[in-house]
């Protein structure tokens, strides 16, 4: 565990600098451009903006923004399992910029949702009781998610408290932020297994290759934590390389080790149930969803190849190159259990609409261009001497 003292020389601090850059000026003008386009979907409907129908109600905003989007935003989640539960100090450093990330992926993941509503003017029955569906997978991430932005805001919040008369408020809420990281343990747990229960309300309506049964609960809280950490290694990597800081290396390493052997026990588990279920033969039929399954299966099983030893996991062009694999494992997983593999019936197709993409691509661009105002102009990353890229 690190000691105090090794704590408070990485203490947070803003990095300064500019606002106004080429990069952020592009980041501006993509999310821009979503938020124009979802300014038409509010005045004219979905129809004007999206390709869904009745097959597919579902379309690439709800997959990103919540299935995929979530899981990404898990890296909060992920390094507290890590510093709070398991007491690893020294993945302390990386607790506030995952928790950063976290907060803007759920909240925009929670705004999305607004959009998402055909009736988005009833959104605020969700959180009244005589409402309820206590059945409902979708009604318990609903509550979920919500409840969970909260208690990230709560959690940043220390962060953001920096003038002069925030003092006393910081000290206040330190005394109680114990309860709130508890809930944050809690929640997420909560909603990212929910995910994958949908996958059994879906039913038969799930190709076998991503139709789990019990298990999809499983399967989709562990991938959610290998997201969370394999985003933590990437956001880690791109701030070091852009704003010019020493990488982590050694760090990222021991998460790295933690990382494959949570990634070999998913493969187990996922190899698993396909054999347990007989649905392995559909892997190797001639079909599209065969093809998706395979590119999945290949962004699990190389990242395993190549942090697998001591010497690799210092390397870190690996520790980069496995974590954006993971994550585009993850993210293949749950393309392929809501879009390519939902099978609604015949006559029924989906493939999203130029605006759908650019809403999709504006709000990774929002994020972006959010997570770099804060860090400059609040203590988020650890104080580091500056390095040469």
């Amino acid at each position: 565990m690190a000691s105090d003292a090794t704590l408070h020389a990485h203490a947070p601090r803003p990095l300064g600098g500019p606002l106004v850059t080429p990069v952020t000026v592009v980041l501006a003008l993509l999310a821009v451009g979503a938020f124009a386009v979802l300014a038409v979907r509010m005045v004219f409907g979905l129809g004007a903006v999206t390709n869904l129908n009745d097959g597919y109600p579902w379309g690439i905003w709800i997959v990103y923004d919540v299935m995929i989007g979530s899981a990404f935003a898990c890296g909060g989640y992920a390094m507290a399992l890590l510093a709070y539960i398991f007491n690893r100090g020294e993945y302390h450093p990386l607790v506030r910029p995952a928790l950063l990330a976290s907060l803007f992926g759920y909240t925009l993941a929670g705004i999305s949702i607004f959009f998402d509503l055909g009736r988005w003017w009833n959104f605020w029955h969700v959180f009244f009781p005589q409402y309820a569906q206590p059945n409902s997978v979708m009604f318990e991430v609903a509550l979920c998610v919500s409840a969970y932005v909260i208690v990230m805001w709560i959690e940043f919040a220390p962060a953001l408290m920096q003038g002069p008369g925030m003092a006393g408020i910081r000290r206040k809420l330190s005394r109680v932020l114990f309860f709130f990281i508890a809930l944050g343990l809690v929640l997420p747990t909560m909603h990212q297994s929910s995910l994958g229960s949908l996958m059994i309300v879906f039913g038969y309506q799930v190709h076998p290759l991503w139709q789990a049964g019990w298990l999809a609960p499983l399967e989709y809280l562990m991938t959610a934590i290998m997201l969370g950490w394999s985003a933590v290694i990437f956001e880690a990597t791109m701030s070091a390389v852009g704003f010019r800081r020493r990488l982590e290396t050694p760090v990222l390493a021991g998460l790295c080790r933690i990382l494959w052997g949570l990634l070999a026990a998913y493969l187990a588990v996922r190899i698993g149930d396909l054999v347990f279920r007989g649905a392995l033969a559909h892997a190797f039929a001639p079909s599209v969803q065969a093809l998706w399954f395979w590119a999945e299966m290949a962004c699990f099983v190389v990242p395993l190849a190549l942090i697998a030893t001591r010497e690799a996991r210092r390397s870190p062009a690996r520790q980069f190159l496995a974590a954006v694999l993971l994550m585009l494992g993850g993210m293949l997983l749950r393309i392929n259990g809501f879009l390519v593999g939902y099978m609604t019936g015949p006559g029924w197709s989906y493939f999203p609409s130029l605006p759908e993409l650019l809403v999709t691509v504006g709000l990774i661009a929002f994020e972006v261009l959010a997570y770099i105002v804060i860090v400059r102009k609040f203590p988020v990353l650890p104080a580091e001497p500056a390095a040469a890229h």
